[in-house]
């Protein structure tokens, strides 16, 4: 059996993983969907000096701790910068690296450099709170954004999005193992609609590598297509080249 840690991206928190995670776990696989600070449940722990290695250091502080092996390591959109930043720490912590619908950096890259526009979008309304500039801003609506389409998914998410540190993304991901960070094999589950929008070259390479997989939903696929989420998931953990 495997071992997941499933991190979430802007705005959401370990909450938006639970359909996947009960799926996971009832095949008998170890799961956690730690939320990072300043987010969801750990919102009150919003602080000025929140930024992307806040984040990194949370996910390899969950790896050390509950002294985690051969994790299949899962991020979702912003979590992409997440996870590779933690697996470039603690690569001998990680079997495996997931991009679900996910950012993919380069040494030096932040979210804004690599989403430039929708980090614009994200950030067209915000605020400050303790010092604090907030976007990805919840309210009424708020999960349509994410791809999520149906009434009850929508007021489901509302009720739990937070917004989110700016900070964090424009803040450059700075490796400091990059070929032990490569060592690491990847895999990439990608929404059809954002497809077109992926680095060419890296798609080309997962696909001849029988390391990508395409699913027709919106950007929140752990919440929309939990089933086949869990599936693709269960298929790389079992993926052998």
């Amino acid at each position: 059996m495997a071992t997941f840690v499933l991190v979430h991206g802007g705005g959401h928190g370990g909450w938006c993983y639970q359909r996947v995670a009960r799926r996971l776990r009832a095949r008998g696989h170890e799961v956690y969907a730690p939320t990072l600070t300043g987010l969801a449940d750990r919102s009150h722990f919003v602080h000025p000096g929140i930024d992307l290695d806040t984040h990194v250091t949370d996910v390899v502080n969950l790896l050390v701790w509950e002294d985690l092996r051969e994790v299949v390591l899962v991020g979702h959109s912003y979590g992409g910068m997440v996870i590779t930043g933690a697996a470039d720490r603690a690569a001998d912590r990680v079997g495996r690296l997931v991009y679900l619908d996910a950012a993919t950096p380069r040494d030096g890259q932040s979210l804004v450099d690599i989403a430039g526009a929708h980090m614009e979008l994200a950030r067209s309304t915000s605020e400050v709170v303790n010092g604090v500039e907030l976007v990805l801003l919840p309210g009424p609506g708020a999960a349509a954004f994410y791809g999520i389409d149906d009434p009850a998914d929508q007021a489901w998410a509302d009720a739990r999005l937070t917004g989110h540190p700016w900070a964090c993304f424009e803040q450059q991901l700075v490796l400091r193992d990059e070929e032990a960070l490569r060592s690491i094999p990847q895999f990439h589950v990608v929404c059809a609609d954002t497809l077109a929008t992926r680095d060419r070259d890296l798609i080309e390479r997962a696909r001849a590598e029988g390391r990508l997989w395409v699913i027709d939903t919106g950007h929140d696929l752990m919440i929309t297509e939990p089933g086949l989420v869990t599936d693709t998931l269960c298929e790389i953990a079992a993926f052998r080249p």
